[in-house]
């Protein structure tokens, strides 16, 4: 009697024991926002020694051609809205609270699944004001088809604590609130991306009424994107488009003139390349398999690029897309992180819990996920390199021990990576021709 009763207790003790252990776990995990370090994370995943402020600036870049209504012969012109969040080394009180993003599941496209709004916290002060003292590079975020400016906040908070200031776009037609015709992200992706560098010029110059006036280095600017976000960025850095990409215009004479603007050969898209630019990172690329680029055409990329890529990719294509574009850009010093087995999914936020909720359709769930991989681990690894060759191109910084590592991430530990950690990846590097 005694010996069970015994038994009993130490079962009960056991139980309870376990209880505590998950009750501590979830607690972890309702502390753990968004671009936090996993155990496993690697060195430069860190934040670093800035807290973080953020503001939404509303912009527009008036008499833009409206390629939704442009007719043959005809090209209507509006004000084209666009919405950037920007976020910056911040003076912060000690009583100050984190932000609180709002955002939407759902999409307003073709396939019209409601929009559910949701919220998710991060670790950046709304509003807060700017650190004076020093100014700061900047970094351009251009989103997928369909996406927002809060799709990378684990990315974008990152950075910015590290000193730099970060603006994400709200592409105007291409968000999860409005997105439209695809012919209006064909053609607006690379005018948006200058468009905001330039308009951050104006916000970041002495003088401006902005928080970030006299902070912004513009002449050391890099610009990241994300799927079509990847196909405008490419664009911005010199790859011209292919004189093909007028097919996505079919029947509408306006429509493929303006597109030619970007196409590779083109007199105006020389004029259009911005030496302020040093440095490009894309994400998922999109276009390759559709004839977006030529080899002539990536030639003409010659600014430090890194991309990103999952080896499975059923978006952007793999073999005969992100890595044919990283193998014609034969002009750039370029970097080529692959995640093997990852499908297109390799930049964005973890899903949101609301995404979890039983009958909702799986694809809220896809919009973050992948397959392979837990998201907060791609997103440590993404914060790590990016951070190391940004870091290089924009600050000078020494960072080659993190960029020079073993191709195959299975044969040895990656400098920065804690031990086993750094398996089922493959980097590449390609100096340029010239």
């Amino acid at each position: 009697m005694k010996f069970k009763t015994l038994l009993f207790s130490a079962s009960l003790i056991t139980l309870l024991l376990n209880a505590l252990t998950i009750n501590t776990v979830n607690a972890q995990t309702n502390d753990f926002l968004y671009g936090d370090q996993l155990p496993d994370a690697p060195e430069l995943s860190a934040r670093g020694e800035y807290k973080v402020g953020v503001q939404t600036v509303n912009l527009v870049n008036p008499n833009q051609i409206d390629i939704l209504n442009s007719k043959e012969g005809k090209d209507p012109t509006y004000d084209r809205p666009i919405t950037i969040e920007v976020w910056y080394p911040a003076n912060v009180n000690n009583d100050a609270k984190t932000v609180e993003y709002d955002e939407v599941m759902g999409t307003r496209g073709d396939t019209l699944r409601p929009l559910t709004p949701f919220t998710f916290k991060g670790r950046a002060y709304r509003d807060a004001d700017a650190l004076k003292g020093n100014k700061f590079p900047l970094i351009v975020v251009s989103h997928g088809y369909v996406g927002s400016r809060y799709l990378m906040t684990y990315l974008t908070e990152n950075l910015a604590s590290k000193g730099y200031i970060v603006a994400a776009i709200d592409h105007t037609d291409s968000t999860f609130k409005d997105a439209n015709a695809f012919q209006s992200t064909l053609l607006n992706r690379p005018k948006d991306i200058r468009f905001v560098i330039n308009e951050m010029e104006k916000l970041g110059a002495k003088g401006s009424k902005n928080k970030i006036a006299g902070l912004v280095d513009v002449n050391n600017t890099a610009i990241i994107g994300y799927s079509m976000g990847g196909y405008g960025v490419l664009n911005v850095g010199g790859a011209g488009y292919s004189a093909g990409l007028g097919q996505f215009f079919t029947g509408m004479t306006g429509g493929s003139s303006a597109i030619s603007v970007n196409v590779a050969g083109n007199a105006e898209y020389e004029k259009l390349a911005d030496a302020r630019i040093k440095a490009i990172v894309a994400f998922a690329p999109w276009g390759m398999e559709r004839g977006v680029w030529d080899a002539e055409g990536l030639k003409g990329l010659k600014t430090p690029t890194f991309f990103i890529a999952g080896s499975q990719d059923d978006i952007s294509g793999y073999e005969k897309g992100i890595k044919a574009i990283y193998e014609g850009a034969i002009n750039a010093d370029r970097y080529l992180l692959t995640y093997k087995n990852a499908r297109h999914n390799v930049a964005p936020n973890p899903p949101p819990a609301e995404a979890l909720a039983p009958g909702l359709h799986i694809d809220e769930y896809y919009r973050y996920a992948e397959p392979s991989w837990d998201q907060r681990k791609l997103n440590n690894v993404n914060q790590h390199f990016v951070t190391a060759f940004i870091g290089k191109h924009l600050k000078n910084q020494d960072n080659a021990k993190f960029l020079n590592v073993q191709e195959n991430s299975n044969e040895k530990d990656w400098t920065g990576f804690k031990p086993r950690s750094s398996t089922g990846m493959e980097l590449l590097h390609a100096q340029p021709a010239n």
